[in-house]
């Protein structure tokens, strides 16, 4: 796999507060000042892999088609986008559209093969896009920028010619779960499936089982996602589920409490026993759930 779509967040704060505890200025001060004023930095960093905001490989080197575009957001910043479409007309027009929510770390373009999947297997219409500070994007990350990117580009394909009459499809890794339950929440109506992968309760309610030396200071979180509260308002749009239980970044149990707190009528729970966190959807039947889950529960509109 690709090392540039790994999830580089958490193990990074990890190992930095290590190092401070290690070199002897891991007091408790220092430690609540780390969390706090750096907590950004250490929750989204974009520069990983080396490369990531200046190299992005782009759908051609996967033989799909594509088209290059840049959204102004409405508080200044340009965030691209890769929109691949279907050839055939039905498809386009009347079939459905993914749009993917990365997981954290990389840009776009490291998130390719599972464009590649859904456009080549699925046959949806792929959105791909970098949030701020990832990729060629502007600006910086931060919880309430990166929500004003993702409700960009759902406004753009609610909008978009060839792609607003299409069934819309909210895929979701990681921290990509979170920004996906979000819009599915703000966006119900206009949603027709959910799809997270190994995603969270909330950044808080990792600490404890991620750093337990820092969970005393989850109150000074201020990058928060807490997809716990949204997701029980989710009572419309059909949830997959997707959980490696070997995810060595995101405890398992959490996957599984938004599966038991999540109020959809139609919600799908699939568990893969010796996946870990970066590499779930490489294991056998990952792509057999997701096309299941179209079938059963998104409403075709090609008859």
């Amino acid at each position: 796999m690709d090392s540039g779509s790994r999830d580089w967040s958490l193990t990074l704060l990890l190992k930095t507060v290590k190092v401070l505890s290690a070199t002897g200025v891991g007091c408790i001060g220092t430690l609540a000042v780390v969390l706090y004023f750096a907590q950004s930095s250490l929750i989204y960093p974009s520069g990983f892999p080396a490369g990531s905001r200046t190299d992005v490989q782009t759908p051609d080197r996967y033989d799909m088609p594509y088209e290059d575009i840049t959204l102004d957001t409405k508080d200044g910043e340009k965030i691209k986008l890769f929109v691949m479409k279907q050839s055939d007309t039905e498809l386009l027009k009347n079939g459905k559209t993914v749009i993917i929510f990365c997981a954290n770390a990389g840009n776009m373009g490291h998130r390719l093969p599972i464009a590649s999947a859904f456009y080549k297997i699925l046959q949806y219409n792929v959105i791909l896009f970098s949030y701020r500070g990832y990729g060629l994007s502007t600006g910086k990350p931060s919880e309430s920028g990166l929500k004003i990117d993702s409700e960009t580009v759902f406004n753009y394909v609610k909008s978009e010619n060839d792609l607003k009459d299409t069934s819309k499809i909210l895929f979701g890794q990681s921290l990509g779960g979170a920004a996906a339950i979000y819009i599915a929440e703000k966006f119900e109506d206009d949603v027709h499936g959910l799809i997270i992968e190994n995603t969270f309760r909330s950044i808080p309610s990792l600490i404890p089982s991620v750093l337990p030396i820092a969970q005393y200071f989850t109150f000074l979180c201020h990058q928060v996602w807490s997809s716990e509260t949204l997701l029980p308002r989710i009572t419309k749009i059909p949830v997959l589920f997707l959980s490696g239980q070997k995810d060595e970044i995101i405890p398992p149990a959490q996957m599984r409490y938004l599966y038991d707190i999540c109020k959809s009528p139609n919600k799908v729970w699939r568990e893969f026993a010796n996946a870990t966190h970066n590499e779930t959807f490489l294991k056998d039947g990952y792509w057999t759930s997701i096309i299941d889950f179209s079938n059963d529960f998104i409403d075709k509109k090609i008859q």
